[in-house]
């Protein structure tokens, strides 16, 4: 009964695991998960083999206790059969020979209550067995389906570790936008177009200013010699006119 204790132990102990606990503390959950499922795929083989190895010991008691059931009853008939013709025989007044079918009844007797025996004294032990096989049957169901959970939990959790990482990589990327934004890059690009709008204006303006003090310089030529003009003829003993030439013509 001790390897029997022993899987069913190990079964129930499994069977009754605080996934959650161990989910929790866990470093890393999926592989954790994978180590369960590994190790509860292991151990329900394990208890089916058991399970299987018990039920057969259990069916191989009952089948030996159905024989000595069997055998008593019929050790029990064949009793009751010599134990008549006995008397019979006694009632015919052969009492020697009635005393030897009374013999066999004795000796069919002394069969019935043996087999009677065997089949009391393994009684308990049938019962013990099936308790064990209804415990170990109850426990692979409970692992079967704490391992279809276990599948599913693991499935959640890669799922939403992808989830996450993918959330992640996308959190890395606009980070990295934010870092090196091509906005960015359009608005420094722009912000040198200004730059160089604004030098263009100014040497425009720059060329405007130096075209207007060029004319200005002309027309301060034409003064000079505006003045030059009238004070030769000052000098010439003339007198200026507001006009020259077309006043006195």
């Amino acid at each position: 009964m001790t390897g029997k204790q022993t899987i069913l132990g190990r079964t129930l102990q499994l069977a009754r695991a605080n996934v959650n606990a161990l989910i929790d503390q866990a470093e890393d959950p999926a592989k954790m998960l994978d180590q369960l499922i590994r190790d509860y795929s292991n151990s329900i083989r394990e208890a089916e083999q058991a399970v299987a190895t018990t039920i057969g010991n259990l069916r191989l008691m009952e089948a030996d206790h159905r024989e000595d059931t069997g055998a008593a009853e019929e050790w029990g008939a064949k009793a009751l059969a010599a134990s008549r013709k006995g008397d019979e025989l006694r009632a015919g007044g052969d009492g020697p020979q009635a005393e030897t079918f009374d013999n066999l009844a004795r000796k069919a007797l002394e069969r019935q209550i043996t087999a009677e025996n065997e089949a009391t004294a393994a009684e308990p032990l049938i019962a013990a067995q099936t308790e064990v096989v209804e415990k170990l049957k109850q426990n692979l169901d409970a692992m079967r389906e704490k391992l279809a959970d276990l599948d599913s939990r693991r499935d959640q959790l890669v799922a939403r570790a992808k989830t996450a990482e993918a959330q992640n990589r996308m959190l890395d990327a606009v980070e990295s936008m934010d870092v090196t934004d091509p906005t960015a890059d359009l608005g420094r690009f722009e912000a040198k177009i200004r730059r160089e709008e604004a030098r263009a204006t100014g040497r425009t303006e720059l060329a405007n200013s130096s075209l207007d003090e060029q004319f200005e310089q002309l027309d301060d030529l034409d003064k000079e010699a505006e003045v030059d003009a009238r004070l030769a003829r000052l000098k010439g003993d003339e007198i200026p006119r507001i006009g020259g030439d077309q006043a006195a013509a």
